[in-house]
């Protein structure tokens, strides 16, 4: 049986991670500006300016930050579906007979612009 070294393995993971990321942020269809405009106008109010979760409303169970490890190590079509279908028990909403899945697609790759 051949053994990989931890080390090797973790390189792989997280080189492999990052390409992920990179092609789904560079994928080039994403217009920012469209996502940046629709940020601001559904999701600012409670993810905040820099999508920390500290907008000016409040909510219980806290809105997620969404610079935080937990939310961007979800691949992209989780997130997609959490902005899509909503996250049961939360505030977030359903956002599907609001916004189609190419504005879907904007606001996300915007909040991936977001500094960590």
């Amino acid at each position: 049986m051949m053994r990989v070294n931890l080390r090797t393995m973790c390189g792989v993971v997280v080189g492999c991670w990052l390409m992920a990321i990179t092609q789904a942020v560079a994928a080039g269809d994403a217009n920012l500006p469209r996502g940046k405009h629709v940020y601001e106008k559904y999701c600012l109010a409670c993810h905040g300016q820099q999508g920390r979760g500290d907008g000016a409303t409040p909510f219980d169970p806290p809105v997620a930050d969404l610079t935080a490890s937990e939310v961007l190590l979800k691949p992209d079509s989780r997130l997609l579906r959490s902005i899509h279908e909503g996250r049961t028990n939360t505030a977030m909403d359903a956002w599907k007979s609001t916004l189609s899945d190419e504005v879907m697609r904007d606001v996300l790759a915007y909040i991936l612009t977001f500094p960590r």
